[in-house]
């Protein structure tokens, strides 16, 4: 049995840059980033509409793969979700 340190492990990063910007994985991605802004916008709290309304969709690109991402455009967003912690409880509920 190997003991701490006794192991060196070499990833292939090449290998997981090709495999993490395939299409189908990009798809997977998207498609939980979709749900959780679905599940973000029904449980919004709504006063003005305009946090509800202001969450949406950001793609980023990495080094080694484009990352989906549930934002808000509302100025208000980030209070909002300090005090309710909306967003959070949808990716959660997406990932399930």
């Amino acid at each position: 049995m190997a003991r701490s340190g006794d192991t060196d492990i070499e990833f292939n990063e090449a290998f997981f840059e090709t495999i993490l910007r395939q299409p189908r994985v990009e798809a997977l991605v998207d498609g939980i980033g979709k749900r959780a802004l679905g599940i973000a916008q029904a449980s919004a709290p709504v006063d003005t509409e305009e946090y509800r309304d202001g969450l949406h969709i950001e793609h980023h690109e990495s080094r080694y793969r484009r990352t989906t991402r549930v934002a808000g455009s509302d100025e208000k967003t980030l209070l909002i979700e300090s005090r309710t912690g909306n967003l959070a409880r949808a990716l959660k509920q997406a990932k399930q």
